[in-house]
């Protein structure tokens, strides 16, 4: 996809002689050159613009360039680019506030981290200190960062040839799609999953486990909402045998399931599933600079007040990322831009993409999501649910983005997840974009 223009030309030329690319073999890239981007759009060099129903890595949320988010970053470099963590700041106070006024009750304090990887890495470290203990257990569907312990967490491939770390454990989470304990319904399926799980916890010691992470919704794994009375029963299980529960909100979080977090948008009967730790980044700043965080709660913060916790950031609290936060939790607010990914999620997204399954049964097995939070999990036989071959996705791929729009792939499914301000308009184009690639097969 090389550019014509000479600033495309040289951007990509740039890139290919000296930028080294996360998870890929280097010879092959092929990257896309992007240009600038407002609201759900993004443009190259050559002036093609594509509809950006990928968030970019599902974070931008916000959308891009939003007004309200540049203005604080350049108000905030007016008057202090940096600081040490170790000082009182404004803008940190303002930011922490603010995301502890949104997470609700049952939390205290903010800590503040460079990204989700590091949230989490974190959020393991105050686990393992607060319960004297060391195992860690986590989904083998799910994604927790690219850091020492965050990617020994991670379910899937990318464990496998960074396994440095000691003391983690995997277990399978619910998935009805494609059940790992053959059942027949989502109640029989919370079921058995949580019987999985006990039976995990008391193989492993249970006086031996200091914490289960698990993504909320987990995203990258295919956006896999769990069935009624999953979370309660996990919340129930690390209750019975004093294991921390962390929930990993990096990128379900702020926004991107039609609440500020995505345990609230699963509440059951009135009830929310608390946990003692939330891990966040992406949504609540929506990228613009890098940050993220732990949100602690009062026990676990309380555990720190005359004992050291070993730990901190140089960037920790940074004053633009702080600012950047603000201007963006300020804006979703004023905008109704939660409330939007939720109502459009309901009423435009999930019976478009329903109905586009029923146009495209053969390769289109499940349509799941909430919010702005969808995935499509696609199949070579919707009998045998056999995922498509690698070179239907590149296909898909393809036409999608000769179409002009900007999508998100993982494995064999097409996630659909564009930024919380996405329109009616927007959303009905980009349904019919997805029908003109999938009609192309």
């Amino acid at each position: 996809m090389i550019p014509t223009s000479d600033d495309g030309k040289r951007a990509y030329d740039l890139d290919r002689a000296y930028v080294f690319h996360s998870w890929s073999a280097q010879a092959a890239l092929d990257p896309m050159v992007i240009a600038g981007g407002s609201g759900t759009r993004v443009w190259d060099h050559d002036g093609n613009e594509f509809l950006d129903f990928s968030s970019q890595l599902v974070n931008v949320n916000i959308g891009h360039q939003h007004p309200a988010v540049r203005d604080a970053i350049k108000a905030q470099a007016d008057v202090l680019t940096t600081v040490a963590p170790a000082h009182a700041n404004l803008a940190r106070g303002e930011a922490a506030r603010r995301i502890l006024d949104r997470a609700g009750a049952g939390f205290s304090k903010v800590f503040f981290t460079n990204g989700g990887a590091d949230a989490n890495e974190n959020a393991i470290r105050m686990a393992r200190l607060y319960t004297g203990r060391d195992k860690v257990l986590s989904m083998y569907r799910s994604y927790h960062g690219n850091t020492g312990a965050a990617v020994v967490a991670t379910g899937d491939w990318r464990r496998v040839p960074n396994e440095y770390a000691r003391g983690h454990v995997h277990f399978f989470g619910p998935f009805s799609y494609r059940s790992e304990f053959w059942s027949s319904s989502p109640a029989e399926e919370s079921e058995r999953a949580l019987h999985h799980l006990r039976r995990v916890i008391q193989s492993e010691g249970a006086a031996s486990i200091a914490a289960i992470l698990i993504e909320t919704i987990p995203g990258t794994a295919g956006v896999l909402v769990p069935p009624p009375g999953y979370l309660a029963g996990v919340r129930a299980l690390a209750d019975e045998f004093g294991i921390v529960l962390i929930f990993d909100e990096v990128m379900a979080g702020f926004g991107r399931t039609g609440d500020w977090f995505a345990f609230q948008s699963l509440a059951e009967d009135g009830a929310t599933v608390v946990p003692d730790l939330i891990t966040f980044a992406k949504g609540v700043n929506s990228g613009y600079v890098p940050v993220g965080g732990v949100i602690i709660s009062p026990a676990i913060a309380a555990a720190f007040d005359e004992t050291v916790f070993p730990g901190g950031l140089t960037y920790s609290g940074h004053p633009l990322a702080m600012a950047s936060i603000v201007g963006a939790l300020d804006a979703m607010e004023t905008e109704g831009i939660v409330a939007n990914a939720k109502r459009v999620g309901a009423d435009v997204i999930g019976p478009g993409l329903r109905a586009l399954q029923a146009k495209h049964p053969s390769i289109i097995g499940e349509v799941r999501g909430l919010g702005v939070f969808w995935a499509l999990d696609l199949v070579a036989d919707p009998e045998t649910r056999e995922p498509v071959a690698p070179s239907v996705i590149g296909a898909l791929k393809k036409a999608l983005l000769s179409l002009g729009l900007l999508p998100f792939f993982a494995d064999n499914r097409l996630h659909v997840v564009p930024p919380c301000v996405v329109t009616d308009e927007e959303v009905a184009r980009a349904l019919d974009l997805y029908d003109q690639a999938f009609s192309s097969l």
